[in-house]
């Protein structure tokens, strides 16, 4: 049996860190020992989420700074204050991201949220990732990839199932294509010390998941989506172990997917009919 790579404590940068998966994240990267920084748009929210997390791990080295993804000033502010807290920022995972005010077509679509959305899936994963490298950058150099940037993107298949607006889908498949030239330019660079990968933690059960769904979807999300403890309790030792130059981490693999949204669709299709049968007898 192959033994596993024993991991010290890693310094670790997530974004959208103060709820949901990133704040899931941050929990499972403490009780293993790291040290973490998080961000959030919310001072009252990160406030909370930092106090909460050093009480569930009293032990636990844990920083937190106002900066919202999708803004030039916040990512560089972000970058400083991760490099002068952590001292060497091991993993840096760009969480934060929206779906959106609304699951609606695109012509119902506001154009300001479409911007944001854009703006802080996309763009704010671009510059988030030019500071992660700049910060990696400038640590002791290596032959192999010691520093890693995730960023959680969608694939084809998940686009082509998610019910969220079409600016959601398609700036999170533009999220993974920036993974993928991102790696092609490091390669390229010569800068091997760094590694850059894709995250799928599938559908988690938060609140922006079931922010405008309606109620044949929030049947669909109960059966499918996770609580973002479990998926996290599945990620974090992946990203923590990972040594390879880029790779997808996925909480589940493929054919498990796939089985689960057979399910779903199972439930939605089959509870109006058991509906229209209960009415019938009444």
């Amino acid at each position: 049996m192959k033994k596993k790579k024993m991991v010290g404590s890693l310094g670790v940068v997530i974004t959208g860190g103060s709820r949901g998966l990133g704040y899931a994240l941050a929990l499972e990267f403490l009780a293993a020992g790291d040290r973490v920084v998080i961000c959030g748009r919310n001072p009252g929210r990160l406030d909370e989420a930092i106090q909460t997390l050093q009480q569930a791990v009293p032990s636990g080295e844990v920083y937190g700074i106002v900066c919202d993804a999708g803004n030039p000033s916040g990512g560089r502010e972000l970058a400083a204050f991760a490099a002068e807290r952590l001292g060497r920022v091991d993993r840096w995972i760009n969480n934060a991201g929206t779906a959106g005010l609304f699951k609606r077509p695109l012509w119902e679509l506001h154009a300001e949220d479409i911007l944001e959305t854009c703006t802080t899936n996309l763009s704010g994963s671009v510059m988030l990732c030019a500071e992660a490298v700049r910060v990696m950058d400038r640590q002791p150099l290596s032959p192999e990839p010691v520093y890693h940037i995730f960023n959680m993107g969608f694939s084809s298949i998940g686009a082509k199932f998610s019910r969220s607006a079409l600016s959601h889908k398609a700036s999170k498949r533009g999220v993974a294509e920036l993974t993928h030239f991102l790696y092609r330019e490091l390669k390229a660079a010569g800068k091997t010390s760094i590694g850059v990968h894709e995250v799928s933690p599938g559908l988690v059960l938060t609140d922006l998941l079931f922010q405008d769904a309606t109620e044949e979807a929030m049947r669909f999300f109960s059966v499918i989506a996770e609580r973002a403890e479990k998926v996290a309790s599945v990620l974090v030792p992946k990203i923590r172990e990972i040594t390879r130059r880029t790779s997808r981490i996925r909480y589940q693999p493929l054919v498990m997917m796939f089985f689960r949204l057979l399910i779903g669709m199972k439930v939605v299709i089959g509870k109006p009919k058991e509906v229209g049968r209960a009415k019938g007898h009444s």
